[in-house]
């Protein structure tokens, strides 16, 4: 979101509209798919879908060379050569995560999608907050339309443990501190990426 502030600055003060969903979160009344909408409609709320699309493809063309991990770019490589069918997974909206998917030459994305009126982002949830125990329900529905696939799994951070434990193979990416014994105790596989 960086970007978009530095190229519209007066967007930046919509920023406060987020602070009751944030916290409503901290005291434990809303849940982190509400503040995660919150942040995108105070940020987003009203665009055109032109205008985030022209941001969206600026912050594509930076992040896949530039933010993502040499090994993660090798790993999509191989299993793409290897003709697996890629999926991408993700708790962050849709607003982006389509278009790094396709970047990155992934077959599907499957993200939390927030809601547009017409042409104008509206911002809200218009599915589940795909972390945690839904992206592990988005995997079981992925199997269904898939079966007889094997299913390779990747995740970085606890919510992603439940999909992961699922998986006829996961990889868990730069655990940090006691949680690389934790998540080797479970059968993941960790591996350091930098």
């Amino acid at each position: 979101m960086t970007g978009l502030f530095l190229h519209r600055p007066w967007r930046l003060p919509r920023l406060l509209r987020a602070l009751p969903a944030l916290a409503g979160f901290f005291l434990g009344l809303g849940n982190r798919g509400e503040l995660k909408a919150a942040i995108a409609r105070a940020a987003f709320g009203g665009m055109a879908r032109a205008e985030i699309s022209q941001w969206v493809a600026t912050y594509v063309s930076r992040v896949v060379p530039q933010a993502l991990f040499g090994a993660a770019l090798q790993a999509i490589a191989a299993h793409r050569a290897a003709g697996d069918y890629l999926v991408l997974m993700s708790a962050s909206p849709d607003l982006y995560v389509p278009a790094l998917g396709r970047a990155l030459g992934f077959d599907e994305v499957i993200c939390t999608e927030l809601s547009w009126r017409g042409e104008c982002f509206e911002g809200r949830l218009a599915s589940a907050n795909r972390r945690g125990e839904e992206k592990r329900h988005c995997l079981d529905r992925l199997r269904a339309a898939h079966p007889g696939l094997r299913v390779f799994g990747y995740g970085n951070s606890a919510p992603d443990l439940p999909h992961l434990r699922v998986c006829d193979e996961a990889v868990y990416v730069n655990p940090t501190g006691s949680t690389r014994a934790y998540v080797q105790s479970l059968g993941i596989r960790t591996v350091d990426w930098r």
